[in-house]
């Protein structure tokens, strides 16, 4: 078990509206105050997503550059970009997000319905976007919303080797409508399965809605990592919406110091993840 906790703020997401989630952080000014609150109060990393003029998600290569800059810029945080974008983004504009050139960028391990939708992620793609990490020296954040995803990333690694740095680390995304439900049960069957990666993988967990909280509890207990923000939740509560990012990543830190496993600082995730 490690002794200190990794956590990981995805403040904006392509799934909300900021019509009816008016806390939504969507424009670069608000993504960068809450990215400077939240690594005051504890997050090490910040998983990132977009949005365009009008708040509605965007991959354009232009704007990720800027925000990529402009984190480095104002804050220590490890940059990570998602490439899973929204549902509907194509796979050229996914892979392009790492002309970026972020610290790290997600590499979901398959396919998976996503609500009624699908969430398209081909064996040719997902090779595509390890080897090029590999060749750009960025780190993946393996991103499992099914137990078959595991192996995947097993035959994935076999055949195209380790990540950049070395060190395997993978979140698993829980609660999905369509994916793996956000139970105990189903974190203590995933954290078994690690048995078969590579020795020292690591991982985080998500609870989407309302499986946030057992999903952090569960994850503490196991030796595991936490990734919060309202990408995976707009509730703080029942009938209470989550006020702002901090607030949910205020609420990981004081979890994860009652575990004593305080929050790791930035050197101390760079080092974990062979940054």
């Amino acid at each position: 078990m490690t002794t200190g906790t990794l956590i990981t703020v995805a403040p904006t997401g392509a799934e909300s509206a900021k019509t009816e989630v008016p806390a939504l952080p969507v424009t670069l000014d608000e993504l960068l105050l809450t990215a400077k609150e939240c690594e005051a109060l504890g997050a090490s990393i910040i998983h990132v997503h977009i949005r365009d003029d009008d708040a509605r998600p965007t991959l354009d290569l232009g704007r990720l550059r800027a925000t990529v800059a402009a984190l480095r810029e104002s804050t220590d945080l490890i940059v990570q970009l998602s490439t899973g974008g929204a549902v509907t983004d194509p796979e050229a504009d996914r892979l392009a997000v790492l002309d970026a050139a972020p610290d790290m960028a997600s590499c979901t391990m398959g396919t998976v319905n996503f609500g009624d939708d699908v969430f398209l992620n081909r064996w040719e793609f997902i090779v595509d976007l390890h080897t090029r990490m590999q060749e750009r020296g960025i780190v993946p954040e393996y991103e499992i919303f099914d137990l078959g995803h595991l192996t995947a990333l097993r035959r994935l690694l076999d055949k195209y080797g380790l990540p950049h740095g070395g060190h395997v680390h993978v979140d698993f995304v829980m609660g999905v409508p369509g994916g793996m439900p956000g139970t105990t049960a189903t974190l203590v069957a995933a954290q078994q399965m690690l048995r078969d990666l590579p020795e020292g993988t690591t991982f985080s967990a998500t609870g989407i809605g309302r499986s946030s909280i057992p999903v952090m509890l569960a994850s503490l207990s196991a030796g595991g990592h936490l990734r919060v923000g309202m990408e995976d939740t707009v509730t703080y509560a029942k009938g209470r919406p989550v006020e702002s990012n901090m607030q949910l990543v205020a609420r990981a830190v004081g979890f994860a110091q009652l575990a004593q496993r305080p929050p790791l600082n930035t050197t101390q995730a760079r080092e974990l993840l062979g940054l």
